[in-house]
């Protein structure tokens, strides 16, 4: 079919996504939902910052290629691992660990421990745990992957390299700021080598080792590394990509860390509407920016007005992460302040 031969077969690169974009109303058009050229649209949504619909994509997909081909043809169990991969960046990745915990006996039963697919599960299954909350776990799995990873494909390999990130992130995630900070430090000359300096996960790297030069202990460094990274990402992945929204929260974060709390307020004032027309008004990152926004709002020394942003933000954190969760508890605290 004409459409499904012009789908790129890259689906993580921004080049390949205006094409994408102009044939994406004819690939739901023309072709079949258990179609590798749905498989592609699917994952070229959620890389290129639409995971949900990514996930109920993949979720067509999943449905298509059970009857088709059964639930556990290989094509049905990657498109599965994409399923959750999705559910989990599009804001519950509980459920994106429960999914990816399920998949993995199956994976291993059918491909074998040492398949490139078996190994994607397992590094899903680490992120997952980790932003579920559980970040021992997920640092000790990543720990766990590695070498298995190295034995299959190499040191260097792009998706090695990928579990060194999943291991220096959760190991700054268990409080070893410093220790995060010197392992992405080591990892962003190998990143520009092997994938180049701007190709995205390259830019994560960069990313990840602003954010925990701050965490470390040095505010004014991480907001000079953010303030560099974020032109490149609005130029590689657009103005409104998910991680482009996240590295102008952080240069937010930090230029009030470093000292300028009306700076940083200003900066965040900008974000939540951006973060609502892109993630939706109660997707955790834009309740994230909404409380960044209270605090530093008090901060540069109107306190009323940050009381009454708490007071907004406390029944979204209540309905949408549960009375209990973390962030709920100190929304609730600073309101009581």
């Amino acid at each position: 079919m004409v459409i499904e031969a012009a789908i790129p077969a890259r689906t993580d690169a921004p080049q390949t996504w205006p094409v994408f974009a102009l044939l994406l109303a004819h690939a739901h058009a023309a072709l079949a939902d258990d179609s590798d050229g749905m498989a592609r649209t699917a994952e070229y949504l959620g890389h290129s910052g639409s995971p949900a619909a990514a996930r109920d994509l993949s979720r067509k997909i999943v449905d298509a290629r059970s009857r088709a081909l059964g639930p556990e043809h290989p094509d049905t169990l990657v498109t599965r691992n994409n399923l959750a991969r999705w559910t989990g960046k599009a804001g519950n990745p509980a459920a994106a660990r429960d999914q990816a915990a399920a998949l993995l006996p199956i994976f291993e039963r059918v491909l074998g421990p040492d398949h490139l697919d078996t190994l994607g599960v397992r590094e899903g299954l680490a992120w997952s745990t980790g932003e579920a909350g559980d970040k021992a776990a997920a640092r000790d799995q990543f720990a766990a992957l590695l070498p298995d990873a190295e034995r299959v494909l190499g040191p260097e390999h792009p998706r090695t390299l990928n579990y060194l990130a999943g291991l220096a992130r959760w190991t700054g995630g268990m409080k070893d700021a410093a220790g995060a900070r010197d392992q992405f430090a080591a990892l962003l000359p190998v990143f520009e080598r092997v994938l180049g300096p701007e190709h995205p996960d390259t830019l994560y790297i960069c990313h990840s080792l602003a954010r925990w030069t701050g965490q470390a202990g040095d505010p004014a460094g991480a907001r000079d590394q953010f303030a560099a990274l974020l032109p490149m990402r609005e130029r590689v992945l657009g103005p409104d990509h998910p991680d482009t929204l996240i590295a102008h929260d952080h240069l937010a974060f930090w230029t009030g860390e470093a000292g300028d709390a009306a700076a940083a307020r200003d900066q965040y004032a900008a974000l939540p509407a951006v973060r609502e027309r892109v993630r939706g008004p109660e997707h955790r990152h834009t309740l994230t920016v909404r409380g960044h926004l209270a605090r530093w709002t008090g901060e540069a020394g109107d306190a009323a007005a940050a009381r009454d942003q708490y007071a907004a933000l406390l029944p979204m954190r209540e309905r949408v992460l549960g009375p209990d969760h973390p962030d709920t508890f100190t929304t609730r605290g600073n309101l009581a302040d």
